[in-house]
């Protein structure tokens, strides 16, 4: 399926899994749930969340789930998701193509400052090494992220695949796309050689799938991926986004106009610790992931005409470094 077939499904699924962008009161919202697990394993952890959040802003809350990250996507931009968890990728797609905008930042409960991509493989495999992964012979079957994933999809593709000029449909014998929960099953049952993950996920299939843990090993782990974002609608009327952002900052907290204690045990269930304050310039460290991405992939492109080639490549190359400078410049106001 192309990317405008998998758009269109998107939106279908959005348009009939949901009503309306905002009820007529304005009181209703859908918070979208992107799909790292099964929708079984997930609702019932957001469920205690979702539940406080009506009952502390007064909002009718509904959980919106899709089977893939782009259904939650354009369920935001056709205006039937007013606020989502995502991870970096999709909620950089959010906010360029669907009016998107990154208002508050997960903390894990364990204070990591943030998660790693990785690649897994069974215990019981050969493979040691990237070297052994990328011996491109088309012996081996490798699992993917959902495209719109940060740690499953974009940052293997940078740091393992880009990088080292490979193209996964070139170097496997079959490359499957699927959430994590899957992926790492699929590596523990040996359906898979080898799939993408992060330690987030990895973390609950010790605790919850203790022996399919025991069969999966770690090949790869990535540079530190920024915790995941929460994103609000520019659609949203200020009233009933000041009663969701109050809400989401101070839940956990002392602030909190709830039970503190029993909001912080709802967080525990979902691993993180209370949000933090965050805006669209978390994105910048993956916008220079997936520039740095469409570079290697350039480079190892020598089908295409060689001048357009090296112009696309520097057009990148600027805007990667455009990029850069304002990390910097946040680093320095910070006092990083």
């Amino acid at each position: 399926m192309n990317f405008f077939s998998k758009a269109l499904t998107a939106a279908a699924v959005a348009a009939s899994l949901s009503g309306p962008a905002l009820a007529d009161d304005g009181q209703t919202v859908n918070f979208g749930i992107i799909s790292t697990e099964s929708q079984q394993n997930l609702r019932p952890k957001w469920e205690p969340f979702l539940k406080d959040m009506e009952e502390q802003t007064g909002l009718t809350v509904k959980p919106f789930f899709a089977s893939d990250y782009a259904g939650v996507i354009e369920g935001m931009r056709f205006g039937k998701v007013q606020v989502a968890w995502f991870g970096n990728k999709s909620a950089m797609e959010a906010v360029d193509r669907a009016d998107g905008q990154i208002f508050a930042q997960t903390v894990d409960v364990s204070g990591n400052p943030g998660y790693w991509s990785l690649i897994l493989v069974p215990a019981s495999s050969k493979l040691t090494s990237l070297d052994d992964l990328l011996k491109c012979d088309k012996s081996l079957n490798f699992g993917l992220g959902d495209p719109n994933s940060t740690s499953g999809y974009l940052v293997p593709m940078t740091f393992v695949f880009a990088k080292n000029g490979v193209d996964p449909k070139e170097c496997f014998k079959t490359v499957t796309n699927a959430n994590h929960e899957t992926n790492a099953m699929a590596v523990a049952n040996g359906q898979v050689d080898a799939a993408s993950n992060n330690t987030e996920n990895l973390a609950l299939i010790e605790k919850n799938q203790p022996e399919a843990f025991k069969r999966i090993k770690i090949l790869w782990k990535s540079p530190l991926i920024p915790s995941d974002p929460l994103v609000i609608s520019k659609k949203v009327d200020d009233a009933t986004r000041k009663k969701i952002e109050d809400f989401v900052l101070t839940y956990g907290t002392d602030k909190t106009t709830g039970d503190a204690a029993a909001e912080k045990d709802v967080l525990a269930g979902l691993e993180w610790a209370p949000f933090r304050k965050s805006d669209d310039d978390q994105l910048l460290p993956i916008r220079v992931m997936e520039v740095s991405k469409k570079i290697g992939q350039l480079k190892a492109d020598d089908k295409m005409d060689e001048s357009a080639r090296k112009a696309e490549i520097e057009k990148l190359e600027a805007q990667k470094a455009e990029y850069e400078k304002k990390i910097e410049a946040n680093e320095k106001k910070s006092g990083a």
